[in-house]
């Protein structure tokens, strides 16, 4: 398994606790660092704020070769729920040209639905193809919240890439079954969310009221990790770490100092029993803890 470095902080404020983004200059930094440290694939989006401008900004850069990189963006989310299949392709096209302009670059190295419920559309999924037929994406896929979207994604022999959010908190893909149906196929796996936007790494007293039901959640993992002499990031993306049939950690930085440590503890192995037996208390927590599409703040 490799690390992807996600954007979504470098073009906007996120987070749990509502992280203000970087200057270009310090985004643009980490990005160098990344790159030069081990890190060849970068995860951005048309609707992730100012991010494409930032990733573009780094690629102008040319500090690393295009060939050597892996670039994944994302079509704006919602944008065809208004538009009539006849068009599909125009909307498409421009905004695929708008995020390759933005990035600097003439073609994306995979370029993926955001709106995950576009799975089910065969016309949408055809015109997708579409894009990587013009030569402007390799590989097309989907980002996806829901186990039956994981699914359905597998069972498309048109859709070779997914990225979905899994965490120690998160096992709802491996409870489906997604990672086991996953191995009859060819599709590249990315996974999202190792840290739930921050609430893995919080101390109880720094949970916000609208989560007040994860407070002993994040007690019950703090507890976990300081009895087995564990940090909460190590033990995040090592639960991550062993699932095979993901090729990619997705994880994203405020900063350069946050970046250099994750890479450090990317390194790090703990032991599968070690992770099992704090995994098995964290199986059954509800859908509005884990997804944040769902926090009602």
């Amino acid at each position: 398994m490799e690390l992807c470095l996600g954007t979504v902080q470098f073009g906007m404020d996120y987070g749990i606790k509502g992280q203000k983004q970087p200057s270009v200059e310090k985004a643009v930094e980490m990005l160098d660092y990344a790159t030069q440290n081990g890190i060849d694939t970068i995860d951005t989006a048309n609707a992730y704020g100012t991010a494409e401008d930032v990733v573009g900004t780094f690629l102008e850069k040319k500090t690393i070769a295009r060939d050597k990189l892996f670039i994944i963006s994302k079509f704006r989310p919602n944008l065809l729920d208004d538009v009539k299949p006849d068009e599909y392709y125009n909307v498409m096209r421009d905004n695929l040209e708008n995020t390759l302009s933005r990035l600097h670059t003439d073609y994306l190295d995979s370029y993926l639905l955001h709106s995950a419920r576009y799975i089910y559309n065969d016309e949408i999924i055809d015109t997708l193809n579409r894009m990587k037929q013009d030569g402007l994406v390799r590989r097309v896929g989907v980002s996806v919240y829901e186990p039956e979207e994981a699914k359905k994604c597998i069972e498309r022999p048109n859709v070779e890439f997914m990225q979905l959010p899994f965490s120690i908190f998160d096992q709802r893909m491996e409870k489906a079954g997604v990672f086991k149906e996953a191995e009859k196929d060819n599709i590249q796996i990315h996974s999202r969310s190792a840290f739930i936007q921050g609430l893995i790494l919080m101390e109880e007293d720094e949970v916000p009221p609208f989560l007040v039901k994860a407070k002993p959640i994040v007690r019950k993992i703090s507890l976990l990790c300081e009895r087995h002499g564990l940090s909460r990031i190590s033990l995040a993306m090592n639960y991550v770490k062993q699932q095979s049939r993901i090729s990619h950690l997705v994880f994203g930085v405020d900063n350069l100092e946050q970046l250099i440590e994750n890479i450090s503890i990317f390194r790090e192995n703990i032991s599968k029993d070690i992770i099992d037996d704090i995994a098995k208390e964290f199986t059954d927590i509800e859908a509005d803890i884990v997804m944040p599409s769902l926090w009602k703040k």
